[in-house]
């Protein structure tokens, strides 16, 4: 075995450890409570022992990845740690079918949101706590796989975010390095949105799980009424505050505590994210004036709550917005597709690629009336390339033919169209719940064929690590070369 899939076997060795870490927290709060269920310790036990025998079995002094060996680990990675974090959920009191404990397991990992559970209420305490962490520890992982090793991929005009002497050689300490900052403002920000859900009428334990599941934009919630349960304008403001939190850039936390006061301002991804979410909570707010019977408060706090939610993937709900009429339900599927900012939490297409998609249009229209004229694209201070354009326009390309090609392998499963159509769009831009009476806020993937299910756990694996990461496996180029 060479250096380069020792290092890969490595890292999945540690990740796994850290994770059989995790178990430790939803055991200790089963034993509080007296439930003598001993899932999590057991299934905490053989993921340290295949952690630690891979990382012993791996050990090598030349750390370094090429290319080919970096898009290897990324999918490993994300797929062993779906795999173990899967076991205390199929060993659980649930009864649930390896399917059903891997689709929970990959929805939670990916931040989507999207649950099996009928009666999220039933699970125990301990599942419910790990639930929340799965998607909190996906929330990180996202973060630094989108600053430290997808930029260097070049994936879907990634490139951007590259950090200066970043190199694919120099991947695993300097990803260590930024974990390490990135894992402190998360902490921090985590903590504080606790005590703001806790000071707004949360009891402790629904206090702690929320944020783990708000900051990390992921969705799941302590109740199968989601945040609606509490019905409490107090707690949906909270959510908001730190729904957009997790959404921003978090390279633009570093950069303000190192001294950079008004990169919030400077960062167009960040300007052009508050815009589009202000403009989408107007035309839904408008739109529920009009056509129902709610008064000013109660349409603008709903349009202003799940329009947060469904455009970030965080895929919270206080109402069934699908039952709001035909234009809210095409709006809220477009609202799917956009997602946050780069290096957050958030998923979907992403806020940069549809500014520079917008500004090569606007170069287009100029070329028409000034044909000789030159009209270079920047992006906050650097120059897009047509290399870099072409980038971009095939990322979206390709999450749109995915779009179409899932939602056709989803209706040949007996699923109507609807749900077919909202299945695929919130599993791809790791949403959550999806449209209509059988997966929309009020309903859950339960009832899905298994083919169904795995097709949508390829989904939310395939979106959440940006297309190109996974595809790029099943190209024979890649093995050969």
């Amino acid at each position: 075995m060479n250096s380069g899939l020792k290092t890969t076997f490595l890292i999945n060795g540690y990740l796994i450890i850290i994770l059989s870490i995790f178990m430790v927290i939803p055991h200790v709060v089963e034993i509080t409570i007296g439930d003598k269920s001993q899932h999590f310790l057991v299934t905490g036990i053989l993921s340290a022992f295949v952690g630690t025998l891979l990382v012993l079995v791996s050990q090598t002094k030349d750390r370094s990845l090429n290319v080919q060996q970096a898009f290897l680990m990324t999918n490993l990675a994300w797929l062993s740690i779906c795999f173990f974090g899967a076991l205390p959920l199929y060993f659980s009191s649930l009864d649930l079918t390896f399917v059903d404990a891997f689709f929970e397991s990959v929805s939670g990992i990916t931040t989507t949101g999207s649950t099996i559970l009928p009666e999220v209420e039933k699970a125990s305490k301990g599942t419910l706590v790990w639930r929340s962490l799965l998607q909190w520890l996906g929330g990180i992982g996202i973060i630094v796989m989108a600053i430290t090793i997808l930029p260097l991929l070049n994936i879907g005009g990634m490139q951007l975010f590259r950090s200066e002497g970043m190199e694919v050689e120099k991947v695993v300490p300097k990803s260590t390095e930024i974990a390490l900052s990135i894992t402190k403002i998360y902490i921090i920000i985590t903590l504080a949105c606790s005590v703001a859900y806790w000071f707004t009428g949360m009891v402790a334990f629904d206090a702690i799980n929320h944020a783990l599941t708000t900051v990390s934009t992921g969705g799941y919630s302590t109740y199968s009424q989601s945040i609606g349960h509490f019905n409490n304008t107090m707690i949906e403001v909270v959510a908001i505050i730190f729904i957009i939190t997790g959404s921003i850039p978090f390279l633009a936390y570093i950069k303000f505590t190192r001294g950079d006061l008004f990169v919030f301002f400077k960062d167009k991804q960040i300007t052009g994210f508050i815009l589009i979410l202000i403009v989408s909570i107007a035309i839904v707010f408008l739109y529920s004036i009009i056509n129902s019977q709610e008064n000013f408060i109660d349409s603008l706090r709903g349009a202003a709550f799940n329009v947060t939610s469904i455009i970030t993937g965080t895929g919270y709900t206080t109402k069934d917005y699908s039952t709001w009429g035909n234009f809210s339900v095409f709006f809220f599927l477009l609202l799917m597709f956009i997602g946050g900012c780069s290096a957050s939490t958030t998923c979907g297409i992403k806020i940069f690629r549809f500014q520079i998609i917008f500004s090569f249009i606007d170069r287009q229209i100029k070329q028409i009336f000034y044909p000789n004229g030159l009209f270079p694209i920047k992006y906050n201070n650097q120059n897009i390339n047509d290399r870099f354009l072409t980038s971009v326009l095939a990322f979206v390309c390709l999450y749109i033919f995915i779009f179409f090609i899932l939602t056709l392998c989803l209706s040949l499963t007996g699923l109507d169209l609807i749900t077919s159509v909202s299945a695929a769009a919130t599993s791809i831009s790791n949403v959550g719940p999806g449209l209509g009476p059988i997966i929309g806020p009020e309903g859950n993937f339960s009832l899905l064929t298994d083919s169904a299910k795995w097709m949508l756990s390829l989904g939310m694996l395939i979106g959440r690590l940006e297309l190109l990461t996974v595809l790029v496996l099943f190209l024979p180029a890649f093995w050969r070369n």
